[in-house]
């Protein structure tokens, strides 16, 4: 209770705060008029009224990622599988010497993850650029887990956009407990071992196999096109998976109607890494599916729904609001 009444403090001084930078006194907005004798409210100006409803959907939309990154911090919590109450994806720091000697472990008895850098090379500088820190992100992610995947980067030749960005954006790359290398996953790995992940494929992904090489493409969302992944893996027959957001998840109502199965690299491997430590897979996807995409899980529909009931009411009183000052306006 007392965490929810301080939120709720917080918010109401970010409210105040937004309101005042928007020249708009938070007790006089639309209340009494200071200057009326007889104490009766004067009407906000159109431009007012326009203001607070534009900081009310920005209010909405706040409270909304915060409710979604609550959720996300109780997953990363959850506690793995046989080994303690520790957190799946730890969010505090872990002791060099741990994570070092759980990275090795995961070297020598697996499972890996191979990010393919062949697939994305017509990708602009700032698509390297955003790959180069999504790599950053999902290399932190994995030193923090409990139960770490070994990771490999293929197709990372020097001279290419990609090998340099890693370098410019990202501090100590150079010591990152991974491996690196230009060849191919197909030079490395045996392919009955080798399943490349793809959001288009008709298998879904049911466990995690510590035998296995599970391949992401490297690419990002500019450079994504149709089935790209799918017929790369199929030309060189590969076994293929898709994470199992349909068999999980279900789609919520959102005004562009848009959604996508298409992830980020860090965001499968959020995905990946909680299954890895807490077997569940509502869990993981709560983790590493953000409400962006379109899908939630079905225990959050409610959730959603009424927070978009609420924020189309708040603007359609305010709509009316508007229009009822303009009609009694004088011509």
């Amino acid at each position: 209770m007392e965490a929810a009444a301080s939120e709720a403090e917080a918010e109401a001084a970010v409210a105040a705060e937004a309101l005042r930078l928007l020249r708009i006194e938070p007790s006089a907005a639309c209340g009494p008029s200071a200057g009326r004798a007889d104490g009766a409210e004067e009407p906000c100006s159109r431009n007012a009224l326009r203001k607070r409803r534009r900081w009310q959907r920005v209010l909405a939309a706040r409270r909304g990622k915060r409710r979604q990154e609550r959720q996300r911090r109780r997953a990363r919590r959850a506690p793995a599988d046989g080994i303690g109450p520790g957190p799946a994806l730890g969010s505090g720091r872990v002791p060099a010497a741990l994570a070092t000697e759980r990275l090795l472990e995961a070297r020598a008895v697996g499972p890996r993850i191979c990010v393919d850098l062949g697939v994305g090379g017509s990708m602009t500088e700032k698509e390297s650029g955003r790959l180069a820190s999504q790599i950053r992100r999902l290399y932190g992610a994995n030193r923090r887990a409990a139960r770490p995947f070994w990771l490999c980067l293929t197709g990372f030749a020097a001279g290419t956009p990609i090998y340099e960005q890693c370098f410019r954006m990202n501090d100590g790359f150079a010591g990152y407990l991974m491996d690196t290398t230009p060849q191919s996953y197909l030079d490395l790995f045996p392919l009955d071992a080798i399943v490349y992940l793809t959001p288009d494929s008709e298998n879904v992904l049911e466990d995690i196999d510590p035998d296995k090489v599970y391949v992401l493409g490297g690419l990002v969302d500019e450079s994504i096109h149709k089935q790209l992944t799918l017929r790369r893996a199929r030309e060189q027959s590969l076994q293929t998976a898709r994470l199992p957001i349909r068999e999980y998840m279900v789609k919520a109502p959102n005004a562009r109607n848009y959604h996508s199965e298409t992830l980020a690299i860090n965001q499968v491997f959020d995905v990946l890494s909680t299954y890895y430590n807490t077997r569940s897979w509502p869990a993981a996807l709560r983790a590493g599916v953000s409400s962006g995409k379109g899908y939630v899980l079905p225990d959050t529909v409610e959730q959603v729904e009424t927070a978009q009931c609420t924020t189309a009411a708040q603007e359609n009183a305010l709509f009316c609001g508007e229009e009822l000052q303009r009609q009694e306006a004088p011509a």
